[in-house]
């Protein structure tokens, strides 16, 4: 086979161009400390790499999702462990209110404390983040929830709040919007409230009630009118009387499902009433129980029906910032989790994307030595063999 010159030149500088590619590539590798300094280096592997980064970026977001929204949380929970105080000092105050030996003066002191509560209980419910905008009003955040004219308190809020991506296939809510958490409280005992009747006289108070029978209960607005001081007749709303008795002090009035108990003295006449249950805000909880107290022309009955509904509420409002707060606790506790899973996820993958980008320096640098000793053999070797000719062998 005769191998001409120029071939052998070519397939030797071919051959000498592979091998300082390879080591050139591997003293890039060596000082960038990477091993796919380009897609053209392992193009599949550079896509895996890709892919893995794309996932590594998106579970960073969440655990940053979640950071934000357990500050967010965190700060909910401080507002409502201190309206939960302010409301339960409320709610010690109209117990000592609820006593029949205190002068309208006293009741009215109470009154003033009461007062200062309620002003408590509105900064709690405005708090804000360190970036001023407002905890509890839902989407809304810049604009102040609850804004008070007067006695009254209104929301200035929306009933929305953010929804935070904590995982690939699970959202948390970032807050509670104002309007759940203070205004829509459920009144009464839930199912029904009672109430005494202005132009009532007598003594007779009424508490609020409780359900006997739930099947048996049939929502409508019931009047317990006494005929005397000892009899009294339950009608409904069309006038139709549904039970009648004689009335002793601290007895059950049993009908349609419910009872309810009245108890001192109530006059001929005097009146009480029995309706489905709607919602209150705990403000108006608040403003009604003060106006009650001072009030000076109510009855003594009046006063501890009133009194006795105020409790009632505040104790709903109660559960419902327990509630709340327990929502808030799992919330918390899911970021934790979250962050927890995507903590090991993280790992994992920076672990594979290491495995196929980083280089292996042991490796690298055992494999440089043998290309350096190859090119520089086969270097030698073009050399030698450059310099060969016929005329070398002809004498």
């Amino acid at each position: 086979m005769t191998i001409s010159t120029l071939t052998f030149q070519t397939n030797a500088l071919a051959e000498m161009e592979a091998l300082q590619s390879a080591l050139t590539q591997t003293q890039t590798e060596l000082s960038t400390g990477s091993k796919l300094p380009n897609a053209a280096a392992n193009p599949a592997a550079m896509e895996q790499v890709n892919q893995l980064n794309l996932t590594l970026s998106a579970s960073q977001q969440y655990v940053s999702n979640g950071t934000a929204a357990s500050a967010n949380l965190q700060l909910e929970q401080s507002a409502l462990t201190s309206a939960t105080n302010t409301l339960q000092s409320a709610r010690d105050l109209a117990v000592e209110a609820n006593n029949s030996a205190l002068s309208v003066a006293d009741r009215q002191d109470i009154a003033t404390q009461l007062q200062q509560l309620q002003n408590a209980l509105l900064g709690a419910a405005n708090s804000t983040d360190p970036a001023g905008n407002y905890l509890f009003a839902g989407t809304a955040s810049g604009t102040q929830p609850f804004a008070q004219s007067g006695a009254s308190v209104s929301y200035q809020g929306d009933s929305q709040v953010n929804q935070v991506q904590i995982a690939p296939d699970q959202s948390i809510s970032a807050g509670d919007a104002g309007d759940a958490v203070f205004m829509n409280i459920p009144a009464g005992n839930g199912t029904f409230s009672t109430g005494a009747a202005a132009a009532n006289t007598g003594s007779g108070s009424i508490d609020t009630g409780s359900v006997t029978n739930a099947a048996a209960w049939v929502p409508d607005t019931y009047t317990i009118a006494f005929t005397s001081p000892t009899q009294y007749q339950v009608s409904n709303s069309a006038g139709t009387v549904v039970t009648s008795g004689t009335y002793t002090s601290g007895s059950a009035i049993a009908f349609n499902g419910i009872q309810v108990t009245v108890s001192g003295a109530p006059a001929a006449g005097d009146q009480f009433t029995v309706a489905p249950a709607g919602k209150a805000s705990i403000f108006s909880t608040i403003n009604s129980l003060i106006a009650t107290l001072n009030a000076s022309s109510l009855s003594s009955g009046q006063v501890t029906t009133k009194i006795s509904t105020a409790i009632q509420q505040i104790d709903n409002a109660l559960s419902g910032f327990g509630y709340v707060q327990a929502s808030v606790g799992g919330r918390l506790n899911a970021v934790t989790t979250s962050a927890n899973a995507a903590q090991t996820t993280q790992t994992q993958l920076q672990g594979t994307v290491s495995t196929l980008s980083d280089t292996d320096y042991a490796a690298a640098v055992t494999r440089l030595s043998t290309q350096e000793l190859a090119l520089q053999a086969a270097q030698e070797s073009y050399a030698s063999i450059a310099k060969l000719s016929l005329f070398n062998y002809v004498s």
